[in-house]
């Protein structure tokens, strides 16, 4: 799906700062960081702007948080059954020490967890960490 269509389907509109945002989730296959956004787009787009959109994209089903086990909040393209209602994106995030590049791994859910009398749960985040193919093909 292309990056207007994506808007589009969102309910958002098309500006200059969310396009080039989406072109650069398109052109990489790991999660990012705010940082990694900064240096990719340079003096294209302001800290506030970026946040902003980064902030909107997450509401409206585009992109989900990603945690690696540093500590450092990442963000990845939802797959396309998200939306502003619902994200279906509770899979484990690989979180290579190599690297340090956090990827998706969809087929490997996040096991359900219920049953914690008293407890209200939010979040539930799943993380593993090791080498990556790219890295241990390297080695």
């Amino acid at each position: 799906m292309n990056v207007q269509d994506m808007l589009k389907r969102h309910g958002l509109k098309k500006t200059p700062t969310r396009t080039m945002v989406l072109d650069v989730f398109h052109d990489t296959d790991h999660a990012l960081a705010i940082a990694d956004l900064e240096n990719e787009l340079g003096s294209n787009v302001d800290r506030v702007t970026l946040y902003r959109t980064m902030s909107s994209f997450e509401e409206k089903g585009l992109i989900h948080k990603v945690h690696d086990d540093e500590g450092k909040l990442k963000y990845s393209l939802c797959s396309h059954a998200c939306s502003e209602d619902t994200h279906h994106d509770n899979h484990l995030h690989f979180h290579c020490r190599n690297c340090n590049k956090t990827i998706c791994i969809e087929r490997v859910p996040v096991p359900n967890v219920e049953g914690l009398n008293g407890y209200e749960i939010h979040d539930v985040y799943m993380v593993a960490n090791g080498v990556c193919k790219a890295c241990k093909a390297e080695a």
